[in-house]
């Protein structure tokens, strides 16, 4: 994990960082929200769906408060891109504008929290499928594509971009180069599947060493999302530069693979405390792994069980 004086990510020598969980999920089954092509963005132009997703990130602020750790919170803008967008109406203008709002609405989170220190990252989404790689894009026409959400966030005065469920590695070097043409750093987390490669084919080190490569290490450090600790802790490699590049997780609570979890009609969330003592075990021997979050599957009860697995002993609060 690249260590760097930019004052914006105070997580890169923190002990322990935490994110939120699975935010469609939880919308979707655990508020009854029907969220269109998945995209949680568009409650943003409505008040009730507002005031949902304020209630899902403060949840995961009062845990960190609890437990005295940091917050990485992120924009629910996971689709908020040119084609999704459109797909659901938006056009370029009212596509910045919402992502605009969604940096404000956690900078106001962070506001009632001044006790722990919340960063703000403005999510980035694939332009295709989370799960699958489909039509690709050169790095430049990803670069491209990519920067006006970028340029978006950057002008809201999001502290970084984090780009989700990254599923081949040139897409990734164009969200690292739109990043950076806006000014902001920059994290990027692939998705695996269950033999720990990413959906391209591609394996982790291959793709976290070509991002690198294209772009002089620009990204503050990587993730993997999107996917169960079983699926990844075999792909990793104690003491490989390239691992040490890896500064976070966010796990789906799941054991199914993404064709599984496709087809599903019911939510499988897993055993939290099973995921929080996995996550521990990656921790002791990852200690780069310091950003700690969930995606799908899990909410609320996964990061308290992983936030008191995890939090510095002097921090976490008792059952």
């Amino acid at each position: 994990m690249t260590t760097t004086t930019d004052q914006r990510l105070p997580q890169l020598t923190a002990d322990t960082f935490l994110t939120d969980g699975g935010i469609e999920t939880s919308l979707i089954y655990g508020e009854g929200i029907d969220l269109p092509d998945f995209a949680a963005f568009v409650l943003l132009d409505d008040e009730l769906g507002r005031a949902a997703i304020d209630r899902y990130f403060h949840g995961y602020a009062e845990i960190a408060s609890r437990d005295g750790v940091g917050l990485l919170l992120e924009t629910a803008t996971w689709r908020a891109s040119a084609d999704w967008g459109a797909r659901l109406g938006y056009d370029a203008a009212s596509l910045a504008r919402v992502n605009r709002d969604a940096v404000q609405q956690l900078q106001q989170v962070r506001d009632r929290f001044p006790g722990i220190t919340v960063v703000v990252s403005g999510c980035v989404g694939p332009r295709g499928d989370g799960y699958v790689v489909g039509e690709t894009m050169s790095s430049d026409e990803a670069a491209a594509y990519h920067a006006p959400q970028a340029a978006a966030f950057a002008e809201a005065g999001a502290d970084l971009i984090t780009a989700i469920t990254m599923t081949y590695a040139d897409e990734a070097v164009g969200v690292a180069r739109a990043a950076q043409a806006a000014g902001l750093p920059c994290v990027i987390a692939f998705t695996v599947e269950t033999d720990g490669r990413l959906p391209s084919g591609e394996t982790l080190q291959a793709a976290v060493e070509a991002v690198d490569a294209a772009t002089n290490a620009y990204p503050a450090y990587f993730m993997i999302n999107c996917a169960h600790p079983t699926h990844f802790e075999g792909a990793l490699q104690q003491g490989a530069a390239w691992t040490q590049r890896i500064g976070g997780i966010r796990a789906n609570a799941s054991r199914m693979s993404h064709a599984e979890l496709d087809a599903a009609t019911e939510l499988d969330a897993g055993d939290p405390a099973e995921l929080a003592a996995q996550y521990a075990s990656l921790r002791a021997s990852f200690p780069t792994l310091r950003v700690l979050g969930g995606c799908c599957g899990t909410d609320h009860r996964h990061l308290d069980a992983i936030s008191r697995a995890c939090a510095p002993q002097g921090a976490r609060q008792p059952p």
